[in-house]
């Protein structure tokens, strides 16, 4: 039982995923921002698009379901909260949930706060998980709808995840949220060198996506609001608080 992952760049910063399933021969699209490069990238590979999932209602993320689904006939699971902007849904999903790609089960984790209805895909047996745009290596998603409350209890579902869990953003912002992170949090040894890594990466145009989860709790700014000495610097009595005061002012970064 193997399942491949196959990321490749769309638009103007956003990632594409295909997951496939050798046993089934199923391939599900994690999101839809470009639905012609989605199916020339399966295309490529010989594989059949029969599921879509997606993360939240944004177009950049939704935009490409009508075309793949009439071009292959594909199923569409997306998040019950945020269904009404969403087209062609086969079935809505709720936190607990679970969707199927061939034996491998993805559990459905609420991450709302980007969208009321932003949900991330984890898939235990792969560890690894599809986060949308909640969380990036380095930063979090623009609190659009949610509240610093909401927002900061799904980034701590996502802290409670394995640490080994392998996460998948939808976008390439890890240069910005590093010139961030380092004003957030200066005295970092761990995110001065991920900071470092991440112009390396960049310099030779080599992607930062995927992340792992125990390398953003050491760095990210946003998943270390309850670590004391970013609540002293950015004030607030909770993490929420503090969350809510880093989101801020990364808005006006």
């Amino acid at each position: 039982m193997t399942l491949i992952v196959h990321q490749f760049p769309c638009l103007s910063d956003n990632y594409g995923f295909l997951v496939h399933d050798t046993a089934s021969g199923e391939t599900a699209c994690i999101d839809t921002p470009d639905a012609d490069e989605y199916l020339r990238q399966a295309a490529a590979r010989g594989w059949r698009i029969t599921q879509i999932w997606n993360t939240h209602w944004h177009p950049d993320h939704a935009g490409g379901n009508e075309a793949i689904k009439a071009a292959t006939g594909c199923t569409i699971s997306a998040p019950k909260v945020d269904a009404p902007r969403i087209a062609g849904i086969d079935r809505e999903l709720s936190a607990g949930d679970t969707v199927s790609l061939g034996d491998y089960k993805a559990e459905v984790i609420d991450v709302g706060g980007h969208t009321m209805g932003h949900i991330a895909y984890h898939l235990p047996a792969a560890t690894l998980a599809f986060v949308g745009d909640a969380l990036f290596p380095l930063g979090c998603g623009r609190m659009f709808e949610g509240t610093p409350g909401q927002f900061w209890a799904s980034l701590a579902r996502l802290k409670a995840l394995p640490a080994e869990t392998v996460l998948y953003s939808a976008h390439e912002y890890t240069a910005s949220n590093a010139k961030f992170a380092l004003h957030a949090d200066p005295d970092n040894a761990a995110l001065q060198a991920y900071a470092a890594e991440v112009g390396d990466r960049r310099a030779r145009g080599a992607p930062t996506v995927p992340t792992r989860l125990d390398k953003e709790l050491a760095a990210n700014p946003f998943l270390r609001a309850d670590d004391a000495a970013l609540a002293a610097r950015w004030g607030g009595g909770d993490a929420s608080a503090t969350f809510g005061a880093l989101r801020a002012a990364k808005d006006n970064f």
